[in-house]
């Protein structure tokens, strides 16, 4: 496998986030991280910006929720903290069950993507379990919205909450091709509790063949939970994908 940069969603350590900022930055930088995903991070924009580069680290991507939400503000701490793609990590499931609904998203995505766009900035949409669980003519919802979408809204793939909602991620990640920008590489039984979650390669999801279908995605890792000292398992996922670029 050619060398890919390696980004870790700061969500999954937030417990250490929200006591010890600057820390806990110095420490993904000490594991071997370049690269972090920012989660609520409009309030703290001020603390990024000195802390990301003390740490050698940068943030490309960021999760908030968009749709219906103050966008200006969270466009403008984005673009001070040097976030490239602001990705909405979630829209009510409850939207997501008729091609009207999905046809809603995607306006209402897209329009983001402008007013984005005006800040220098990109939009994208991470999925849940529940976006490929619900079908629409016998697709998935996901795969409906993607077909809405202008060219400049992009997707987070999270391959393992895709598997969990019954969709074969090889295939999904072939039919949706360059949307996905990047992609969540999470590892575990393939349930939906947090809890069962585990360091990315000692879990079922195939994510060799994953990294290898979407070489052009960021790789982004992260835990929704784990059982443990979460910092063993943000650490044993790095040595497990850079071992892999070594290959």
């Amino acid at each position: 496998m050619s060398h890919r940069d390696l980004s870790v969603q700061l969500y999954s350590v937030r417990e250490h986030i929200a006591a010890d900022l600057p820390g806990t930055l110095q420490r993904i930088a000490g594991i071997g991280y370049t690269r972090v995903e920012l989660f609520n991070f409009v309030d703290n924009a001020d603390a990024y910006v000195a802390e990301l580069p003390a740490a050698g680290l940068t943030a490309p991507t960021a999760h908030a929720r968009l749709v219906g939400q103050d966008t200006a503000r969270i466009f403008a701490a984005a673009r001070s903290i040097g976030v490239e793609t602001v990705i909405d990590p979630h829209i009510d499931d409850a939207r997501w069950t008729t091609r009207d609904d999905v046809a809603g998203i995607a306006a209402d995505l897209n329009a983001l993507a402008k007013e984005a766009a005006e800040h220098g900035l990109t939009v994208g949409y991470h999925n849940h379990a529940f976006e490929l669980e619900n079908r629409i003519d016998g697709v998935s919802a996901l795969e409906v919205l993607a077909d809405s979408l202008d060219d400049s809204v992009s997707l987070e793939l999270d391959t393992y909450w895709a598997a969990v909602g019954g969709e074969d991620v090889l295939p999904l990640l072939a039919r949706l091709g360059r949307r996905v920008q990047f992609m969540h590489i999470k590892d575990g039984p393939l349930t939906k509790d947090d809890k069962e979650q585990v360091a990315v390669g000692s879990g079922r999801m195939p994510v060799v063949d994953i990294l290898a279908a979407a070489p052009h995605a960021l790789a982004v890792v992260e835990l929704d939970d784990f059982t443990g000292d979460v910092f063993d398992a943000v650490a044993d996922s790095y040595t497990y994908l850079n071992g892999l670029n070594s290959k």
